[in-house]
């Protein structure tokens, strides 16, 4: 009991000590309570501007703290502003192998931090599928392309619209004329055979447009250079692009992804540097997958006058093309006219001749390079050889279009935890959230979109229950997650690698949907969410919606990022009606440059 007592007593005799100081700190918390209760009511957000489709729920004020931002405008000359393909920035890189037209992204202390404005007279875009063949001026008012290809039949411009005619410098009758010359070439791009295609220096896309009826879906891929606004062109149309070169670096797609490839006087240096670019060609394109080239030298007997050149000097070009192919295991499959086509071989025998043999070149890449690793990866002037293990990713081998969508591909087993059931499931999951999405915002399947980005896909799920729908869907694999775009490719979609903590490669103003799945937990770690939600602005149509759906932890901090980007936004409940994750579903408003000039750049 003496020992008890002793233990009162002490305490007894620390609590007097302690009484003020505990009063003092009630004092002060009760003081920072009133404060914060002064602050956060004043800045207490209502996300329910957009029209509703659901029953929408009160946005309240969760850990981390909701703060109130807002973003300037930036000035007028910036409404076409491409941050990792500047061209302010170009002297600052190598003229060598047009290394200063690939990405060369601002560092954080040079980031625009503010709204980039629309032209003059911007107007929604004409909706598919009228927009495949007409366009406003206002929304992409540039003339160099009309005045430099006028002949060629690119665009014309009439009135206030573009009109796209079909034209091309090698498809002088229309690139339908041109298509159906390509197919009697390949039959299978009749069969569901050829699902995926890239179009290396694309124009305004018009291929890449024709085969979209045919039921091939391209990536039209051009750089951002003197011919200005091609990608830009491309995606007002409606049709899908991305800007890029293959140059020094990787282009960011998987290996064995494309199931044809495709060149219409692209004059890209097929045999220069060691034949980099064509090995790069090799690497993305799937076995037995086709590549196609018109223009220079093909056809060079009955063009070469045009080419201001000599014949002997296109006979030795094709000469060097035709070796470099087969010695990258290529074989020629059909030539007509000016179209040549060759495939990729689909077994691994001429593989085993070129590693047994020394003199080879180019040569076997070794086992270090990583095929797949394509997110500023160097090209290097070697072969990457097809795994021998995959056996169903060659062409002739992965189902026909549409059955392809739904197969499980062979590559998911490389993801880790990936698997058969895991793909079904995930199926079935996103039927679900597409058809709660489309009660939410219904939109969502009708002509008011045709441009979806899925920010952070898994497997194409989303991509793949709205496949029905008059849309596409640039699906987009973080560098820094599992690397599931292969599988994406393999289902017949398209995709891309990228990082949000950078810009994405393309023009302002080229997106109808944004969609993002958990994209914020992820990546909050890496970078600051006012940047990822700033260039979800710079990329997203005036009108355009997002949907994100995040962690409630996060739902409210993005909500106040969305207001301060003038941003219309409701939360609403997920399918599951989880508490642990909600959706904000978004609306950016139309505005017009407050310091806009009388002349549009």
């Amino acid at each position: 009991m003496k020992d008890n007592d002793d233990k009162y007593e002490k305490a007894e005799r620390g609590s007097t000590k302690i009484l003020p100081k505990t009063v003092l700190l009630i004092l002060l918390c009760g003081l920072s309570f009133y404060l914060g209760g002064l602050y956060c009511g004043k800045n207490k957000l209502q996300v329910n501007d957009v029209a509703k489709a659901g029953s929408s729920l009160d946005v309240v004020d969760n850990s981390p703290q909701v703060k109130s931002v807002s973003f300037p405008e930036c000035s007028s000359d910036y409404q076409d502003y491409t941050p990792c393909t500047d061209p302010r920035k170009w002297k600052k890189y190598g003229t060598h192998r047009l290394t200063f037209m690939e990405r060369h992204c601002p560092p954080v202390f040079d980031r625009k931090q503010c709204l980039v404005p629309p032209p003059n007279g911007y107007k929604s875009p004409i909706r598919w599928p009228k927009s495949k063949n007409e366009c406003w001026y206002r929304n992409v008012p540039y003339d160099w392309i009309n005045k430099q290809k006028s002949n060629q039949h690119w665009l014309k411009k009439e009135g206030d619209k573009f009109h796209f005619p079909g034209g091309g410098t090698m498809f002088p009758n229309g690139v339908s004329a041109y298509v159906d010359l390509m197919q009697d070439l390949i039959p299978e791009m009749k069969d569901g055979t050829i699902r995926t295609a890239i179009d290396t220096g694309c124009g305004v896309a018009s291929w890449g447009g024709d085969l979209l009826d045919r039921g091939i879906l391209t990536v039209s891929l051009a750089p951002r250079d003197n011919h200005e606004a091609q990608v830009q062109f491309a995606l007002e149309r409606g049709i899908p692009a991305i800007l890029g070169i293959i140059s020094t670096q990787r282009l960011p797609f998987p290996s064995n992804s494309f199931d044809m490839a495709h060149c219409s006087r692209c004059l890209i240096p097929w045999t220069e540097f060691g034949g980099v670019y064509l090995l790069e060609v090799h690497r993305i394109l799937r076995p037995g997958g086709f590549w196609v080239l018109s223009g220079p030298p093909v056809n060079y007997e009955n063009r070469w006058k045009g080419w201001d050149t000599t014949v002997e000097a296109q006979r030795s070009n094709y000469e060097k093309l035709q070796d470099l192919l087969t010695s990258m295991c290529f074989k020629m499959y059909a030539k007509k006219d000016d179209i040549a086509v060759w495939q990729k071989s689909s077994d691994n025998t001429c593989y085993n001749k070129l590693s047994n043999d020394p003199d080879a070149y180019p040569p076997k890449c070794d086992d270090s390079l990583e095929p797949d690793s394509a997110w500023y990866t160097p090209i290097r002037p070697c072969v990457v050889v097809p795994s021998p293990k995959l056996k169903k990713t060659g062409l002739e081998s992965t189902p026909k279009w549409p059955q392809r969508l739904h197969a499980t591909p062979e590559r998911i087993s490389d993801v880790p935890g990936g698997n058969g059931g895991l793909f079904k499931r995930d199926g079935s999951k996103w039927k679900a959230r597409a058809k709660h999405y489309k009660k939410l915002l219904p939109a969502v399947g009708s002509d008011k979109i045709r441009n979806v980005m899925d920010m952070n896909t898994a497997y194409g799920g989303l991509a793949a229950a709205l496949v029905d729908d008059p849309l596409w869907v640039m699906n987009v694999v973080s560098s820094y997650a599992a690397n599931t775009l292969p599988v994406v490719f393999d289902r017949g979609l398209i995709g891309t690698y990228h990082d949000w903590c950078e810009a994405f490669s393309t023009y302002p103003r080229t997106y109808d949907l944004l969609h993002v799945d958990g994209l914020f937990t992820s990546e909050s770690q890496r970078c600051e969410m006012k940047y990822v939600m700033l260039e979800m602005d710079r990329i997203l149509r005036p009108n355009g919606y997002a949907i994100i759906r995040e962690s409630s932890y996060f739902v409210d901090n993005i909500a106040s990022v969305a207001k301060g980007l003038r941003w219309s936004c409701r939360k609403e409940q997920t399918e599951s009606e989880s508490e642990n994750e909600k959706l904000l579903i978004c609306q950016k408003k139309l505005w017009y440059s407050s310091n806009a000039t009388s002349e549009t750049k």
